[in-house]
């Protein structure tokens, strides 16, 4: 043990708790370049979060402004942030606040298209649901363009798309729109909170031996060899495609790919630590694909708020404190407060930038209707000119501010930063060049990944 650093020590002592062996993770993560791989994990509030009742507080604004709750000091001096997020104040030198998020569009689907793709959004906002021409996402870029650990795809999804109940279709910006349908990340489906949670496809059905899969394999490569150029033109799309298959095989029947899924393999004080919430095991889930290796991990918001017609997940068009008080806040911040620790004492937000935030903020005065003709005297409705990302690890200095709103929490004062600054700030991380380009099948032009800037004032 003397010759083990503090850090060496937690993360032997991690080993244990997950379940795997020093030489079971080394197989896993295939070699020494793929332990150093960088990792991203965004974590997106549906519904968009009340940035100046949680983290950009105005407590000498009037009252209509600055509502009923009070902020509290952090373990930051001179950075407050709201009462019902005790446990965050704790963690907030790990952590930095963007409070200067802006973009212009008011509305669900082309607003969450925005923060998925990083770019304005193409059309007219009349609809939430996704499009062929939408935008790829980021973590469909991924998809396509970073290097692939261990036959492992490099984006993963969970527990869900998001979709409005009602709805027939996902919300806008989540797939590979205008680059292409085959560039949608891979989803981890279902509702980790379940006893016997698995990923469907991760195991061999009982009527299928492995040997009789491995000769499907093959035959299937035999065809594409012998078909040559009668092939189907898959063009630009070709190689993916081959990965996907590929992809596909090597994760069947993986018993270390399975492992990475199964939660109770974590330690009972790690499960309560994170609480039982869907969100918490989702983030909990996410930290062990991480370690796995994977790249992108995309944590979409969920719990059971969504029958709701008006203020469903974080769209809090009604009783917009008591719902935050009571429902929100403390999951909110039972599970992200432990996550951010948990990755620190593991040494993985070294390599790991974690982002968390929703489609826009919410509107300044209380009751103020802008977008939303349902919002009530006791809710807040859209406000995309002004709301609040959080940002660690990947090298970020925590305990800042970088940004700052005005007196109301309306517009932004000083460092703006936009969706497409966001996701330049992501890819670059991720090691993934913003001036690649692909081929836009909606209008038939090539297309950078982002049009924005990285974000070099928080490092």
């Amino acid at each position: 043990m003397a010759g083990l650093n503090r850090r060496e020590l937690l993360r032997s002592v991690g080993l244990g708790v997950l379940g795997l062996s020093s030489v079971e993770l080394s197989a896993l993560r295939a070699n020494d370049s793929t332990s150093k791989t960088k990792s991203c994990i965004f974590i997106f509030l549906f519904g968009g979060p009340s940035h100046i009742d949680l983290w950009d507080m105005k407590p000498a604004a009037p009252l209509e402004i600055r509502g009923e709750f009070r902020p509290i000091d952090t373990n930051v001096r001179g950075i407050q942030i709201c009462e019902h997020l005790p446990r965050l104040a704790r963690q907030m030198d790990k952590v930095c606040l963007i409070r200067s998020m802006t973009h212009e569009m008011p509305v669900h689907g082309p607003a969450c298209s925005e923060i998925y793709s990083g770019r304005p959004y193409f059309g007219p906002p009349v609809t939430d649901q996704a499009k062929p021409e939408d935008w790829p996402s980021i973590a469909s870029m991924v998809m396509r363009f970073a290097t692939r650990a261990g036959g492992w795809p490099p984006s993963i999804v969970l527990p869900w798309f998001t979709q409005f109940v009602g709805q027939d279709k996902p919300i806008a910006g989540q797939f590979g729109g205008r680059m292409g349908a085959e560039f949608r990340p891979f989803l981890v489906g279902g509702d980790p909170t379940k006893a016997g949670f698995e990923v469907p496809g991760l195991r061999l059905p009982s009527y299928l031996s492995r040997s009789r899969a491995d000769g499907r394999r093959f035959l299937l490569e035999e065809i594409q060899s012998a078909s040559g150029s009668r092939a189907p033109d898959l063009g630009r799309t070709a190689p993916n495609f081959q990965e996907n298959i590929s992809s596909a095989f090597n994760m069947l029947d993986n018993d270390r790919a399975a492992r990475a899924f199964e939660l109770d393999r974590e330690s009972k004080a790690t499960l309560e630590n994170y609480g039982a919430s869907k969100f918490a095991r989702s983030l909990l889930l996410a930290r062990r694909l991480v370690e796995a290796g994977i790249q992108l991990v995309t944590v979409n918001y969920d719990d059971d708020s969504g029958a709701d017609k008006v203020s469903p997940y974080w769209d809090t068009h009604h009783q917009n404190f008591p719902t935050l008080k009571n429902r929100l806040a403390p999951t909110f911040d039972q599970a992200f407060a432990a996550f951010i620790e948990d990755m620190h004492l593991r040494g993985l937000l070294d390599s790991t930038l974690v982002v968390a935030s929703g489609e826009f903020g919410r509107t300044p005065r209380i009751g103020q209707r802008v977008q939303n003709a349902m919002t009530e005297k006791t809710g807040r409705d859209h406000w995309p000119h002004a709301f609040t990302a959080l940002v660690a690890g990947g090298g970020v200095r925590g305990g800042q501010v970088y940004g700052e709103t005005n007196p109301f929490g309306g517009y932004v004062k000083d460092n703006p930063v936009t969706p497409a600054d966001l996701s330049a700030t992501v890819l670059r991380h991720l090691g993934i060049d913003t001036r690649q380009e692909y081929w836009d099948k909606f209008q038939q032009v090539f297309r950078k990944l982002s049009t924005g800037s990285p974000i070099k004032g928080l490092f």
